[in-house]
């Protein structure tokens, strides 16, 4: 049996609050992350509700319009128990987060779990693409002095990059321009802006940086009557900044309703193309802003259980 699958990126264009509830910590409202590595994520239910609502067809759809609907996202809640769904769709884990830099005005930074972890979504695409080998608190950069600040004596080992309060060792890797030209070619084909700002720095550094350079907010409810904060109406909230990237992966499988739709016509109902839409909470205050942009799509054969293939 062929399934679909398709590596996808979300490119936040305003601060995007992936939330989960209240907690007792300093921030109210914190962000999503991953148990294990506290990396943060966009949960996939998150994405695929915004994409069942966005292809829920309208008055004047046609009666196979609806179908495919249902066929790909599943029936309604009255009715789940006839069938699943054609459509899985994966966490939106973070790949590159923007982090305020001394020169350049901003990079946008990850490391080397991050790529390991890309590269094995985007499988053949990401072929011959190096990770690199980061010892020690430094930053590897994909342009040779966009960001750095250079050593005045001219020595290249003393060379920095400066993240916020952070000063890492920098160095030029050309081997990153693999990593630039493909993500610069799927995201930012008509903007000079990505490769520049490209930098990778060392797993711990980054674990920091995904705790610290997040988008913190406080928020406060007005009384109509006074004008004044409401009582206890003061909370923190946390958000991914604007220009974070994101990367996630979309199986499709054949329709099990009974309306007859490939793999390949499933996901392409599901993600026809790029599209700007909401994500997460706090839309009416602006949040959630975000590009979702198709990588690519291949077939495998699930009982083999490899990796897929272009």
């Amino acid at each position: 049996m062929t399934t679909t699958t398709r590596a996808y990126f979300l490119h936040a264009l305003s601060p995007l609050h992936a939330g989960t509830g209240d907690s007792a910590d300093v921030i109210d409202l914190p962000i999503a992350r991953m148990k294990s590595t506290g990396i943060p994520f966009l949960p996939g239910s998150s994405t695929k509700g915004v994409l069942r609502d966005k292809r829920k067809p309208n008055g004047g759809g046609s009666n196979d319009d609806h179908k495919k609907w249902l066929a790909t996202f599943g029936p309604e809640t009255a009715d789940a128990g006839s069938h699943a769904g054609a459509v899985v769709i994966g966490d939106a884990r973070l790949l590159a987060l923007p982090v305020r830099s001394f020169k350049g005005t901003f990079a946008w930074i990850t490391s080397p779990l991050l790529l390991t972890l890309a590269k094995r979504d985007l499988g053949p695409l990401a072929k011959g693409l190096d990770v690199p080998s980061i010892s020690g608190r430094a930053a590897r950069l994909a342009d040779t002095d966009f960001l750095k600040i250079s050593n005045p004596d001219g020595d290249d080992n003393n060379d920095k990059l400066y993240l916020q309060d952070l000063d890492l060792d920098a160095s030029h890797d050309p081997a990153l321009s693999g990593w630039t030209d493909l993500i610069q070619s799927q995201i930012f084909p008509e903007e000079d802006i990505f490769a520049k700002r490209f930098a990778v720095v060392d797993d711990d550094t980054m674990s920091f940086l995904s705790e610290m350079a997040t988008q913190v907010d406080q928020r406060i409810r007005i009384k109509a009557e006074t004008g004044t904060v409401d009582d206890g109406a003061l909370w923190i909230e946390e958000s991914l900044p604007p220009e974070t990237i994101l990367i996630g992966l979309m199986e499709a499988d054949r329709s099990r309703s009974g309306f007859n739709m490939k793999s390949a016509e499933v996901m392409n109902f599901a993600l026809p193309g790029n599209e700007t839409m909401q994500f997460g909470g706090k839309a009416t205050v602006g949040r959630g802003r975000c590009r979702i942009l198709s990588v690519k799509q291949v077939a495998q054969n699930s009982k083999s259980g490899g990796t897929p293939n272009a």
